[in-house]
């Protein structure tokens, strides 16, 4: 095996890419990417009738929007039915595995015997050390000869040390009747043959861990490093389901969670580095380590989501937030930017991207700049605007017209006139955010201003008067 660490993530097509499957894509990733190795994906799409080629599509594009890179072309298990179906042949020349002609209702007549009895119902094949001078000219599926004595030990790096008793392993089969291999044979072929180093996966594998290695032994293959992670569950402690919310990546672009805010979520949902929190990819890669996961399944919880995602936002580069910003409205099918507003939104957004806790904030706070004469105003902005209003905006005007078109220049002008009629500062802000952004909440009166320009901001104000 290459000292070089070679890591896979092998999802099903069968529907979209999970958030559990998403965090195990995200922890081989980091330890890969982390220590200068490789990672390479895989589609197990040997399930004919359930795989689709738009649920590939959608893996791919789940782990593209996540950051999640990969060398190489994905390979297709199905594609290389041939070379397991090889394997498996190898194995029986060798006299690791054996033809077994026994009939399916065979087995489930034992089965339920078994089951009456109370009675262990794993199967023994009578063919296991049959004369192959006595076999008869009927299909058979090959299985492999799997160890009655002792014990299986998997050396786990997340889970320890885990000991099953052979007694238990039945003789699996890896080639069926019909000359088709099995996923257990697939899967170990494939990790063998694309020189995977650590299989990195969720703890619903680990007994399949114990029957795979027998196909690693009876190769003479060097049997990669194992660490199987706790699945997710959600924040009532139970298996995460549809009842929790959101289950695929796309999902979460959907509702406006950054890329990056989601990988430092992922990578804290069940790992850890001392008592960090918020930390960058740089970071995540230099701390990442198998030693770091826990045991427990960790739970989902979207406030910690949410504080992230603020953190995120609040340090991004406009730019950058701003391409993904288009991205989650292609997600969404919103309508696209045109290139005014494009310029525009870059220079809000360092106003409007802290504490925002996901694109939609960034959307709403972003209005004024989106929006454009004559500006549409909700309920409480027409409240707002009455004639009295009118009449103070009025007389701001000409003292804006002349003005610095700086922040302390703009907010002295507006508290003189405040002043001059006995109010406070808010009372005229609010008919000013009114008229400027047509709606109630929005960034500072005064930060809107420098954001629109003099023209814009005094054709605004005079839309409102008139």
């Amino acid at each position: 095996m290459s000292e070089r660490v070679v890591t896979r993530f092998a999802p099903s097509p069968t529907g979209f890419l999970h958030i559990g499957g998403a965090r195990t894509a995200l922890f081989n990733w980091l330890y890969a990417r982390g220590r200068g190795g490789k990672f390479l994906l895989r589609i197990e799409d040997t399930d004919r009738a359930r795989s689709t080629a738009e649920a590939t599509d959608a893996i791919l594009a789940g782990l593209s929007w996540l950051g999640l890179d990969w060398d190489g072309e994905p390979l297709s298990q199905f594609s290389r039915a041939d070379r397991h179906a090889e394997i498996a042949h190898q194995m029986l020349a060798s006299g690791h595995a054996y033809k077994c002609f026994a009939a399916q209702d065979e087995i489930e007549a034992f089965r339920e015997s078994a089951r009456q009895a109370g009675q262990s119902t794993l199967y023994r094949s009578p063919w296991r050390d049959s004369d192959p001078s006595q076999h008869p000219d009927t299909p058979f599926v090959i299985r492999i000869k799997a160890p009655i004595e002792g014990d299986t030990i998997i050396h786990d790096q997340v889970q320890g040390d885990v000991r099953i008793r052979n007694d238990q392993l039945d003789d699996m089969i890896v080639l069926r009747s019909d000359g088709t291999p099995t996923y257990m044979l697939a899967v170990v072929v494939d990790d063998h043959d694309m020189g995977v180093t650590h299989v990195i996966r969720g703890d619903d594998h680990l007994n399949n861990a114990a029957r795979q290695m027998l196909v690693y032994q009876a190769m003479g293959w060097q049997v990669p490093v194992w660490a199987h992670i706790p699945l997710i569950h959600g924040p009532d402690g139970k298996k995460l389901s549809k009842r929790h919310g959101a289950l695929g990546v796309e999902e979460y672009q959907q509702m406006g969670y950054p890329a990056a805010a989601m990988r430092n979520y992922l990578a804290r949902l069940g790992w850890s580095h001392g008592n960090d929190e918020f930390f960058t990819d740089a970071q995540a890669l230099e701390w990442f380590d198998l030693a770091g996961i826990g045991k427990s399944p960790a739970r989902l919880d979207f406030k910690k989501l949410d504080h992230l995602t603020a953190q995120h936002m609040s340090v991004a580069d406009d730019a950058a937030l701003l391409h993904e910003f288009e991205e989650y409205l292609s997600a969404t099918k919103a309508p696209a930017l045109s290139e005014t507003q494009k310029a525009g939104l870059l220079r809000a957004l360092p106003l409007v991207k802290d504490k925002a806790k996901g694109f939609p904030q960034i959307y709403e706070k972003s209005h004024f700049i989106l929006t454009s004469r004559p500006v549409e105003l909700d309920e409480k902005s027409q409240q707002a605007l009455d004639n009295v209003s009118r009449s103070i905006l009025k007389e701001l005007t000409p003292r804006l017209q002349t003005a610095t078109w700086e922040r302390k220049f703009l907010e002295g002008i507006v508290t003189e006139i405040a002043q001059a009629h006995g109010l406070g500062l808010g009372k005229i802000a609010q008919p000013l955010r009114a008229a400027l952004a047509g709606r109630s909440t929005s960034p500072s009166v005064f930060d809107m201003m420098i954001v629109l320009g003099k023209a814009e901001s005094l054709g605004r104000i005079e839309d409102a008067v008139t």
